[in-house]
C-alpha cells in the first residue's frame, strides 16, 4: 500500500467517525404556542427555561455516545491486529488492524448516528413536558398528506377486424320424390 493510498483511507476514516458523532440537540424538535393573552415576554422566558431544563436531562449523553464508539474502533483494531499477526506476522498485524480500525470506525459511528435519534427524541419530550406544565400548548406536527399521482392511461385501439372466409353455406333439401314412369305406349 503506497502512503497515498494510506493517507486516502485515513481521511476517509476521519470523515466517516466525524460524520457519525452525536452532539448534544441546540433546541427541540416540537414547537410550542403561548395560550391566549400571555404575555410574549413571559412565554419566552418560559421557553428559554424550558430549553435549559431540557439539556440538562440530556446532558453527557453525547460524549457516552462518542466514547463508545471510539471504544468500538479501539476494540476492532486490536482484534484486527491480533488475527493479522496470527495469520501472517508482523505486517499483517498492520494491515488487521487497519482493517479493524476501518470496521471498527464505520460500526461505532453508525451506533453514534442513531443514538442521537434516541437523545433528541429524550430532549424533545422533556422540554414538550415543561413547556405543558408551564401551561403552554403543543402544536401538532402538520399530517403529512399523500396524493395519488393521477392515472394516465395510454390510449388503447382496437385492433381491426379479422377477415374470417366462411366456406360457402350448405343447404340441404328434402330428398327428390320421383313420379312413377307413364305406362308404356306404343308409338303411333
Amino acid at each position: 500500500m503506497t502512503p497515498r493510498m494510506n493517507a486516502a483511507g485515513s481521511s476517509i476514516m476521519i470523515l466517516v467517525l466525524l460524520s457519525g458523532c452525536a452532539a448534544t440537540p441546540t433546541g427541540p424538535t416540537v414547537q410550542a404556542m403561548p395560550p391566549q393573552n400571555k404575555p410574549f415576554e413571559l412565554f419566552a422566558g418560559e421557553e428559554a427555561y424550558c430549553r435549559q431544563y431540557a439539556s440538562q436531562q440530556v446532558a453527557g449523553q453525547a460524549d457516552n455516545a462518542n466514547g463508545r464508539a471510539v471504544g468500538a474502533m479501539l476494540l476492532t483494531s486490536a482484534l484486527g491486529a491480533g488475527i493479522g499477526a496470527a495469520a501472517g506476522g508482523g505486517r499483517g498485524a498492520g494491515i488487521g488492524a487497519a482493517a479493524g480500525a476501518r470496521g471498527g470506525g464505520a460500526i461505532g459511528s453508525g451506533n453514534s448516528h442513531s443514538d442521537q435519534h434516541g437523545i433528541q427524541y429524550q430532549y424533545n419530550t422533556s422540554y414538550s413536558q415543561c413547556m405543558v406544565a408551564k401551561g403552554n400548548q403543543l402544536v401538532p406536527p402538520p399530517t403529512p398528506v399523500v396524493v395519488a399521482p393521477p392515472v394516465v392511461y395510454a390510449p388503447v385501439y382496437a385492433p381491426p377486424p379479422a377477415v374470417v372466409y366462411a366456406p360457402p353455406p350448405v343447404v340441404y333439401s328434402p330428398p327428390a320424390v320421383y313420379a312413377p314412369p307413364p305406362p308404356y305406349a306404343p308409338p303411333p
